[in-house]
């Protein structure tokens, strides 16, 4: 999943300057693209069992679909799509990447064997990587300063509605028709918004907003020079690791939890429509929510609530992560999946803003860049990966628990997440100390 940084500086609220129709329509589009962006990232989770009859493939296969082979191209290619929305209209950029990612999504569906869906799903990777980048910098350049906050905020909700949506809409096309279905209406949508992108926003002028209110323009920072600073400076490489461990949990468990609930706990597709999109939405939205509350209220007494506040959650969600595993119906492992499903994402918003505010204004875009292709490569690319090799590995002596058991052995990255945020405290504590001796 992908975050923004939150600007905390601006004009007093009486004076912030008014957004205009123009700024909400821009806004509107790109949160609806990046609704879009996920719900076709959710769609090989949510429909795994049906495509595993059809197609005949393994949990590791399908393990590597939403891992590895799709983390590759999403992770790296993120930095040179970067790079050229810079240096091109943004817009236009993710207009394509728009389209791209929807045609991939059609081709997964007319896929009639691994190798073809493979490689869909890579190029769906691909697209994906070339639609959250430039958004935030378009909706920067659209918002002025004191508004850039609520406007990323209201973005930043495409996640968990896309997810959810992704469930409803997806569980629902593949119930009352098939699964390949419900990849091919789900892209042909996507066309039609990537065609209608540039006809409804407009590129602003880079930076214009911030001249406008007489901030001097800054240089930029060498690319060789931020990855450097970023990687030797420990905070920062630790809330990537802490990140990318538990997005090992978040992203192995989120691919295979339908699969897990369908196939061993007797769970519907129609069921999963209704009940696991409530959960996602409700659960998921209301974690990041909250998240970003608690850690706006404590890191205003000290830094290493921005750490604390993942180790303390990510404790309390262990108990809830076994029992739902455990657990022997489906309504009842929904239930207690609740508390995981609220309590794994308040890594996100603390990385993500202690990141941002441990660097310089210049290297903000290209350090969060990099924090997010160091957690979600870990994440995005072991997790799935592993769970599904691990079901493999179990199901001989295990073939009607297999992925039970994977999922427990879970379990074990928590413990190591939770490691690495306290290590994290520990060095913004002693930051801390130091600031207020000086």
């Amino acid at each position: 999943m992908s975050a923004t940084p939150i600007e905390s500086e601006g004009p007093p609220a009486a004076i912030r300057p008014s957004v205009g129709r123009r700024a909400w329509v821009a806004l509107g589009v790109l949160w609806f693209i990046y609704v879009l962006n996920f719900l076709d990232r959710q769609l090989l989770s949510i429909l795994a069992k049906p495509i595993q009859d059809s197609l005949h493939i393994t949990d590791g296969q399908l393990g590597l679909l939403g891992g590895l082979y799709f983390a590759f191209f999403y992770c790296f290619i993120a930095i040179p799509v970067g790079w050229l929305a810079d240096r091109t209209n943004r817009v236009a950029v993710v207009s394509i990447a728009c389209g791209l990612w929807s045609a991939a999504t059609m081709a997964c569906g007319l896929s009639r064997t691994f190798g073809q869906l493979a490689v869909s799903r890579m190029a769906v990777g691909f697209g994906e990587a070339g639609g959250v980048p430039p958004s935030y910098a378009i909706i920067t350049d659209y918002f002025p300063l004191g508004r850039r906050g609520m406007a990323l905020g209201l973005f930043n909700l495409g996640p968990p509605v896309g997810a959810a949506l992704g469930i409803a809409f997806g569980a629902s096309i593949a119930a009352a028709f098939s699964w390949r279905d419900a990849f091919i209406a789900i892209g042909v949508l996507g066309l039609i918004v990537a065609a209608l992108t540039p006809v409804l926003v407009k590129e602003p002028k880079r930076g214009g907003l911030d001249q406008a209110a007489g901030a001097a323009p800054l240089t930029r920072a060498p690319f060789w020079g931020t990855v450097r600073m970023y990687f030797s400076t420990p905070t920062l490489v630790l809330a990537a690791l802490g990140s990318g461990a538990t997005q090992v949990i978040t992203y192995g468990l989120g691919n295979f939890s339908v699969l897990f609930l369908m196939r061993e706990k007797g769970m519907t597709l129609n069921d999963v429509a209704l009940w696991y999109a409530l959960l996602v939405a409700v659960c998921m939205g209301g974690g990041i929510f909250a998240s970003g509350w608690l850690i706006d209220r404590f890191t205003r007494r000290s830094k290493k609530a921005y750490a604390l506040l993942p180790a303390i959650s990510l404790t309390l969600a262990i108990p809830f992560y076994i029992a739902f595993v455990w657990a022997p119906s489906w309504p009842l492992a929904l239930a207690l999946l609740c508390g995981p499903t609220f309590l794994n994402y308040f890594y996100l918003s603390s990385s993500v803003a202690l990141v941002q505010e441990e660097v310089k204004p210049n290297q903000r875009v290209m350090s969060g860049a990099l924090l997010l292709l160091v957690m979600n490569f870990i994440g995005m690319g072991l997790g799935p990966t592993y769970v599904g090799a691990a079901s493999d590995y179990f199901h001989a002596a295990h073939p009607d628990n297999s992925l039970q058991i994977a999922l427990y052995t879970l379990t074990p990255f928590y413990v190591v997440a939770i490691s690495l945020f306290l290590w994290l405290a520990k060095l913004l504590g002693r930051d801390t100390s130091r600031e207020g001796a000086v």
